[in-house]
């Protein structure tokens, strides 16, 4: 079997990976074990945190509802009950932008929920 010279494919692996990892602090920046650790760890985080992202942006949602409903003397947990029950299908991205900004439409929503 004849021999490879694996040089310039390791160089190459090498350059990317430092490449991903520049502004990382201490050792990780520079040295390529810790920079492959750093990028092992920076993936798993990144994809995690893209979900909980996610989870965060529909309790803000829920938190600016049950705020716009307050003054309707009506909580958040009875509203969607119901809205479902009324099978009025308005998604809470939805209302809470109309909360924020079409309070108007909102207060026709919770009137015909309350109905």
């Amino acid at each position: 079997m004849s021999r490879v010279k694996k040089g310039v494919n390791a160089l190459k692996t090498r350059r990317n990976i430092l490449k991903q990892v520049k502004g990382y602090r201490f050792g990780r920046s520079t040295k390529e074990k810790q920079a492959y650790e750093a990028i092992s760890h920076a993936g798993t985080y990144a994809f995690a945190h893209r979900r909980d992202k996610k989870g965060e942006a529909r309790r803000v949602w829920n938190i600016k509802i049950n705020a716009a409903l307050e003054a309707f003397g009506l909580s958040y947990s009875k509203f969607i009950g119901n809205l479902k029950k009324k099978n009025i299908e308005i998604n809470r991205k939805m209302l809470a932008e109309m909360a924020a900004t079409h309070p108007a439409t909102f207060e026709k929503i919770t009137e015909i929920s309350k109905a």
